[in-house]
């Protein structure tokens, strides 16, 4: 029997037909992101006064990384997701060489006593940004390809080997919180894949093993644990940043002491602009402002997992969940090291923090989101007009399939 062209007999499923966009994740993220800008002026004006000579530094930046942002979002919700596959190559060795290119004299930028910059004619990039999302566009196309060898141990060593070559270019600028994190998002990666939880723990391990060594060999890790397990034997030291959170967050209390009210961002409270500005909207927005900021984070997230759960195919869904995950993972580490829960470190949190590379590459995973999500309406439309026709062609007495919103029921053509 001659093969029926789709397109043509229903022109709504034409090749350049694609679903709606989620305009509920768009406002929520452009939500964050102008509520973000807000805080970074809030939490950086003084510091951006004092060290720059105008209190809307850090505002600049934060509305460049913004717009940028919004660009970037746009151009990938419109490309398909699947240019990202072809690329996959292509994107990771991008993000391997700009993580190899920080450590260049001239090119990398040393600020305290660490190499995570890369200086541009007008502007700065944080490789290891762009090197997470680098890791989920292949590890999402590896493991979707390979779906039957993730469950054996062999099947997963080129995850685990591009993981650890980025990892270790991350821990050498030196940079352990972005390297947890990448390590959390590889262990997340192959779970969802459908790696066995023995091949898991076989990881697991060597990298609790490895975060001890690393913390003992060098005194400020080791300082930094101890100050987290009591930061007021060290209060004007190491455990300076954690208390001037407490006292931030202590302040706010249930409704906050208002906005732009903050006392802590007058040079109290180290990086209140980025990693510890969680704090300062927990001063000035109380426990209920945490509260709201916490639940849009779970809104993108749920949002990125039901994208993922309808995606058109294995890659659409693990990039999907991949993107959920390294969010998931940034704001849980940012909120813990904010309230104590776990040794302090540097991480922005995300859509939010001052820092324009990050907000870009944040903004830039929404808009693949996005095109996961429109071409998922696509394939399901085709994917029910082949079932009609075959259908179709099956009953002789004319009876097919007719979809309803919740059930499909037969129906007489």
């Amino acid at each position: 029997m001659k093969k029926k062209n789709l397109s043509a007999t229903n022109p709504m499923l034409s090749d350049n037909t694609v679903g709606k966009s989620d305009i509920s994740l768009i406002v929520v993220v452009f939500l964050l992101v102008a509520f973000g800008v807000l805080m970074v002026y809030s939490a950086g004006s003084y510091t951006g006064e004092r060290l720059y000579g105008t209190k809307f530094y850090y505002v600049y930046k934060q509305l460049t990384g913004a717009a940028l942002g919004a660009a970037a979002m746009f151009l990938f919700s419109r490309i398909d997701y699947h240019v990202l596959h072809k690329l996959r190559y292509v994107i990771l060795a991008i993000s391997v060489i700009l993580l190899a290119i920080v450590f260049l004299p001239g090119v990398g930028i040393t600020n305290y006593g660490a190499r995570r910059w890369i200086s541009l004619p007008f502007f700065t990039i944080q490789a290891s940004e762009i090197s997470k999302f680098g890791f989920i566009v292949f590890a999402a196309a590896y493991i979707g390809a390979h779906e039957g060898k993730i469950t054996t141990f062999k099947g997963i060593l080129p995850v685990i080997a591009v993981g650890g070559i980025i990892c270790l270019l991350i821990i050498l600028e030196p940079n352990m919180s972005v390297t947890i994190c990448m390590a959390l998002l590889m262990i997340v990666m192959l779970f969802l894949g459908g790696a066995k939880i023995k091949h898991l723990l076989m990881i697991i391990v060597p990298l609790i093993v490895a975060a001890v060594v690393l913390i003992l060999i060098e005194p400020y890790r080791f300082a930094r644990l101890m100050a987290f397990l009591d930061p007021w034997e060290s209060p004007l030291e190491e455990g300076y940043q954690l208390i001037q959170s407490y006292y931030g967050l202590g302040a706010g209390g249930l409704f906050g002491v208002g906005l732009f009210n903050s006392r802590q961002k007058y040079l109290f409270l180290p990086f209140a602009e980025s990693d510890f500005i969680f704090s300062v909207i927990g001063e000035e927005f109380g426990l209920f402002g945490c509260m709201i900021v916490m639940v849009g984070y779970l809104f993108i997230i749920r949002r990125a997992l039901k994208i993922s759960m309808g995606a058109s195919d294995r890659f659409g869904s693990l990039l999907a969940s991949g993107i959920a995950a390294i969010i998931a993972i940034q704001v849980m580490v940012n909120i813990a090291v904010v309230t104590g829960s776990i040794p302090p470190t540097g991480l922005p949190l995300p859509f939010i923090s001052s820092g324009s590379s990050g907000l870009i590459v944040f903004m830039s995973g929404i808009g693949v989101l996005n095109s996961v999500k429109r071409r998922s309406h696509k394939s399901s439309e085709l994917m029910f007009e082949k079932c009609r026709i075959k259908n179709k062609d099956k009953n002789p007495h004319g009876v097919t399939l007719v979809r309803n919103d919740k059930k499909t029921h037969k129906q007489p053509t």
